[in-house]
This record gives C-alpha cells, structure tokens and sequence, in this order.
C-alpha cells in the first residue's frame, strides 16, 4: 500500500511519518533504505526506449528522480495537499529552477516587497538581464491586487511570513488575483511550513521551500521543495531542474530531511511556543522599538494570522532603537544564540539582515522595502525560553 494514498484520513503529523512509505516495500524495514546510485540499468533497449518516451514510469538518472527523492516528494505533496513535488540541492534550486521554468523574455513578474536577500538578487540582478520585467509591488494591500489587475503579469511571487520582517501577504486575495489575471501564484512558505500554513489549499499554483529550514530541522543537510499541479511540477522537473539548473538534491540529504519531517510538527509547536514567550519579554524591553510576530496582539495583521496560520512560527523580527550599531552591539555580547544564518534549526540563530543576508539590497532598497538598519532576525530554537531570554538580557546594556 503506498502511504500517500492512505485509507484512512490521516492528520499531517501521521502522515509527515509515514506518508508514501510501507515496510513491505522494503522487506519490512522500519526506516526507508537510501538509493546512492546516480543511473539506472535497463532490462533491454525496448525497455530503455520507453523509459526516455516516459511510456513507462522508471528511474533514469538521479538529477531527473531517484526512489529516496520520491519518497520526500510524494511525502511532502501529501502535506502541502498537493498533487506533485520535486526535490532540489537547496533552496535557491528551487527557486530558480521554478522560475527559469515557468518565465521567458518578455514577461513579467510581479513579486511583494520584502524578499530573501538572495531571490531579490535573482530577480533583479538575474532574471532582469534577461528580459523579465520584475515589478516590486505592496501586495499586503488593496493597491497591489490592483496592479495585478492592470498589469496582467505572467507570475506573481511573494513570501508569507516574508524574510526577514514578518510582513504576510494574504494567499486566497493575492492568489485570486493572479487567477483572474492570467497569472501564476508562486508563494515561499518557508517560515511557515505545512504545519503552520498550506498555499495551495489557499489557491496558489507553487509552494516552494527551503528545507534546509525547518523541513530538515537539525542544520546539517541543504535542500529545496516545489509543490503544486502536477503539469506545472512535471514542466520544472524536465526544464528547470534536468535542462537548466541541474539542482538535484542528494539521495542522502533527502533521508536528511525525510528524517526531520517526522518530528517537524511536534517541532513547530516548540518553535512557535518559545518564539512566543521571547516575543513577549522584547515588546517590554526599552531599547527594542518594535517587535514583528504573529502571535502578539498588537501585530498589525493578527487577524490574516489567525485565518491563514494554525501556530505563529518560530521566528521573530526586532527593531533596535539605537540601529546599525545597536545591532552589532547585541550580536557581539551573545553566548547562547548563535550569530549565524539560515533558520529552523535546534539551535537559536540571531542574525543581522542589513550587513548579512540583505546586504544585496543598497540601503535606499531596504528603506523602500521595510528592512531597517537595526532590524535583528532571530530563529528561536527548542532550548529552554528561559535560557534564550537570559542571553538576550545579558547582551542588551551593550547597546
């Protein structure tokens, strides 16, 4: 029996264990085996013939499949509620895999304000040499719908929560929109995953993913995710993936990660109930002038939290009055909280993103785009709340 097409109607937790998987499938282990090898032997010409006509469903080259990645992409289509994934080397493989993809000279993409560091110079400073127009709009409000609505571009791209301030994008409005302009939906949900949030259940064509992140959990193994109709992960598999990145992900980090999905909800409920605790004790510090976290009252789009996240996350945006230096200032006394990228680990990770992670964006770019000089990103990890609040006491009369 294939675990994704269960009998019964699991919850995500169950079927983030045991989705797309049976012992008997592999003489009863317990724990799926890792397929190492790089090609695959055919039984006869005919048989290799149909193999590359796709007359025959098989394993041909693992930049193209491998039975591991299948086992995570059918694990992660059954959590995202989608009808197909495809694994990728990282993150930014997916991403630009999926949009060398699904883009070509001439179009245009309309992408929210507040992006990663590294799509942003993708976009800008990639696609756009290319002919892509790459229009950054506000789509938190009504004016961005409408500038998808006049524009009529060929995809729309944004993040929800976005890195690294926490601005959300409504998915079903900004979805809808693109729907009804012709357009393609790509959301990055990265800071939500499948246990906080679901895209396409929402109305996007494409999730994508870090699972570096917190799909993976532990910081030890790269990788990337797309989920959405299976037409338009088929079309990032051949084109993207095969033909134009060759971002395929290792068969070993994809046990990496399929072994982190197993605790990932037990996982996220950790993640947003320390963020939550540390959120609180910021918002009455008197050197943090605002704190970015869905979980507190008076985050200015609670209510879009509350309808499209089923836990606020792990992570956290802060303000620092005293900016720039105060930001280094924090960093340099910490002892606990690990002054390093990337995020969803174990471990806490703190991380300045006007001198780090946005450094591509010039300064009028950050202003424009909601990224302060003393803005601080923090990854709340599953150590004690206590512990994690003692470090950033102990770090605050630096600034």
């Amino acid at each position: 029996m294939d675990g994704s097409n269960l009998k019964l109607q699991h919850g995500r937790a169950t079927r983030a264990i045991h989705a797309g998987y049976e012992p008997a499938d592999a003489d009863g282990a317990i724990s799926p085996p890792v397929h190492f090898s790089s090609s695959f032997s055919f039984a006869s010409a005919a048989d290799a013939r149909d193999a590359f006509t796709g007359d025959r469903p098989a394993h041909i080259y693992t930049r193209i499949s491998n039975p591991t990645l299948d086992l995570l992409e059918r694990r992660m289509a059954s959590l995202e509620d989608a009808e197909a994934a495809l694994a990728f080397a990282s993150g930014m493989g997916a991403i630009t895999s999926t949009l060398w993809s699904l883009v070509q000279p001439g179009d245009e993409i309309v992408t929210d304000l507040t992006l990663y560091g590294s799509t942003f110079a993708f976009l800008h400073h990639g696609l756009a040499r290319f002919g892509v127009t790459i229009s950054p709009t506000d789509l938190s409000v009504q004016k961005g719908l409408d500038v998808i609505a006049a524009r009529r571009p060929r995809l729309v791209y944004f993040e929800s929560p976005a890195n690294p301030n926490m601005r959300l994008v409504d998915i079903t409005a900004v979805s809808a929109a693109a729907r009804e302009a012709g357009a393609l939906s790509v959301v990055d949900s990265t800071y939500a995953t499948p246990c906080l949030t679901r895209p396409i259940t929402l109305g996007a064509d494409v999730v994508l993913h870090s699972a570096t992140k917190y799909l993976c959990g532990h910081g030890d193994a790269l990788g990337g995710i797309a989920a959405g109709r299976r037409e338009l992960i088929d079309t990032i598999r051949m084109t993207g993936l095969k033909d134009m990145t060759g971002a395929a992900m290792a068969p070993f980090n994809a046990m990496m990660i399929l072994r982190g999905l197993k605790t990932l909800d037990l996982r996220m409920e950790r993640h947003s109930a320390n963020a939550e605790i540390v959120a609180r004790w910021l918002s009455h510090h008197p050197v943090v002038a605002a704190v970015a976290f869905p979980g507190l009252g008076d985050f200015p789009q609670r209510a879009l939290a509350e309808r499209q996240m089923d836990r606020p996350g792990g992570m956290i945006a802060f303000e620092l009055t005293g900016g720039l230096d105060a930001g280094s200032a924090l960093m340099d006394r910490l002892m606990l909280i690990r002054r390093a990228v990337s995020l969803g680990d174990t471990d806490s990770l703190i991380q300045h993103p006007a001198s780090m992670t946005h450094s591509t964006y010039t300064p009028e770019e950050r202003a424009r785009f909601g990224i302060g000089e003393g803005l601080i990103r923090l990854s709340v990890g599953l150590e004690d709340p206590a512990d994690i609040i003692a470090d950033l006491e102990q770090a605050m009369p630096a600034i």
